[in-house]
């Protein structure tokens, strides 16, 4: 489905998106990178124009880490419509802040990993799907 994902028009962003990574993005990739939670991630994965963190196509988990950019005059209600659009796909997004992911990493990964599991196993949880740990 090349219309909605990863369309060329948009390549070279994503692979300068890749080159630049944040640091909170490389400390998050080395923990999920390579299937070391069951699934494939992707990283600066592209659905409808809008490039995601990452990405697992197998559960359809877009994963984003919100800096400093999320929290302007107009960050949060673009993000809104952002994840709406995204989520229309059937994808589930998990959102964390940068701060979260330095101040507690493993929990981070802790709550991707549920996220996989429930994903797997077919549960639908309950819970928001912007987690505040």
């Amino acid at each position: 489905m090349t219309i909605a994902y990863n369309r060329q028009s948009e390549k070279a962003k994503r692979r300068e998106l890749r080159k630049l990574m944040p640091k909170a993005e490389r400390l998050l990739w080395g923990k999920i990178r390579s299937n070391q939670l069951g699934v494939k991630f992707r990283r600066q994965y592209s659905i409808q124009g809008f490039i995601v963190d990452f990405y697992s196509p197998e559960i359809k988990l877009a994963i984003e880490l919100d800096g400093e950019s999320h929290y302007r005059v107009g960050g949060q209600e673009y993000d809104e419509k952002r994840s709406a659009i995204i989520r229309s796909y059937g994808i589930k997004i998990l959102r964390f802040t940068n701060k979260e992911v330095y101040e507690n990493l493993e929990g981070v990964v802790i709550k991707i990993r549920e996220t996989i599991e429930n994903s797997l196993l077919g549960v639908n949880p309950t819970t928001p799907t912007s987690s505040p740990l």
